[in-house]
């Protein structure tokens, strides 16, 4: 058949056809998906600050860039998580740049008020847990399991704990489950909290170098493993499901791949410091080299951040949104 006849034939047909086929549906102009949202101008990027040292690494990096690469204002914020994830969902903070779970404030933000997104993974993984120093390992080491915990109680009493051992923890907002862990396992231990990361890092610090025993909860990242190993008790192991009831938990925290969170308007507003922050993606190692500059050798986040940067180029120079 000629290409004229055919196509009068095919019209014929589906003239023929379109009460019972709906034919015309076919010939309806297709409406195109949503693309990518308008490029804007960065403006006022406003961070969330949270007290411990890993997330102040992830601040420097991404607010120096922020600022030298994409021209953003940058407003920083400190903050407790359960303040930062409020501002967030209100609009009043972009984004938080280390998230370690959260399931509730996620539930709650995410999924129900739909006011925040999870906007990509760090590249670092989150171990919480009750360490204790390397020295007092060497000399007891069965102190690694819980079980024995009870044998070894006598060794973190102090004068004020009633008889008990004194399990450390550092900043009063840290969520954490140590309490009842000590009650659903029957340990002979109370909880001290001293105050702050810093705090706790140099009492761990003090005992390793006068060989005083110590056992506080603790995690990785964290630059200072480096410098001081700490050893981690191996509490009854963590399954899907066993800390839902925050009274009844019997088990060890459950390891993170830590995120970010950002206001779900920011992050769909073609903003390219959104951009940056969801490509943002580095390792454990890299975070603690970081925290270190800021630690140790005491740079401020704009010398820590270059240092790392100029070190780095091949890391980070795929976070920055295309021109």
């Amino acid at each position: 058949m000629q290409r004229s006849g055919w196509v009068r034939a095919a019209a014929l047909a589906c003239v023929a056809a379109l009460a019972l086929t709906g034919c015309a549906a076919d010939i309806q102009p297709r409406v195109a998906a949503p693309g990518p949202p308008e490029r804007t101008e960065c403006g006022t990027l406003t961070l969330a600050n949270l007290p411990w040292i890993g997330y102040e690494a992830n601040l420097a990096v991404i607010g120096y860039l922020a600022k030298n690469r994409l021209n953003c204002t940058v407003v920083v914020k400190d903050l407790t998580a359960e303040e930062a994830w409020e501002e967030v969902a209100a609009g009043s903070t972009d984004a938080i740049l280390e998230n370690w779970g959260r399931e509730g404030l996620k539930k709650r933000y995410i999924d129900e008020e739909r006011k925040a997104v999870e906007h990509g993974m760090t590249g670092n993984r989150g171990v919480v847990g009750w360490y204790v120093t390397p020295w007092l390992v060497e000399q007891h080491p069965g102190i690694t399991n819980w079980r024995n915990l009870n044998d070894y109680a006598y060794l973190f009493r102090t004068p004020t704990s009633g008889g008990r051992g004194v399990l450390l923890n550092g900043d009063p907002s840290y969520e954490t489950n140590d309490r009842a862990l000590i009650r659903n396992l029957k340990l002979n231990f109370t909880v001290d909290t001293v105050g702050s990361e810093d705090e706790l890092i140099e009492v761990f610090r003090k005992a390793e170098r006068d060989r005083r025993p110590a056992i506080g909860y603790f995690y990785t990242p964290q630059w200072f493993l480096a410098e001081v190993d700490l050893v981690h008790v191996k509490l009854p192991p963590y399954t899907p499901g066993c800390d839902v009831d925050p009274e009844k938990v019997a088990c060890d925290y459950q390891p993170y791949d830590l995120d970010k969170i950002a206001n779900r308007e920011f992050a769909e507003s073609g903003n390219p410091a959104a951009e940056l922050i969801k490509n943002f993606q580095w390792t454990n190692a890299h975070q603690n080299e970081v925290a270190r500059y800021l630690t140790v050798d005491e740079l401020s986040y704009d010398e820590a951040a270059k240092k790392w940067l100029d070190a780095n180029p091949e890391v980070w120079q795929d976070w920055l949104p295309a021109d």
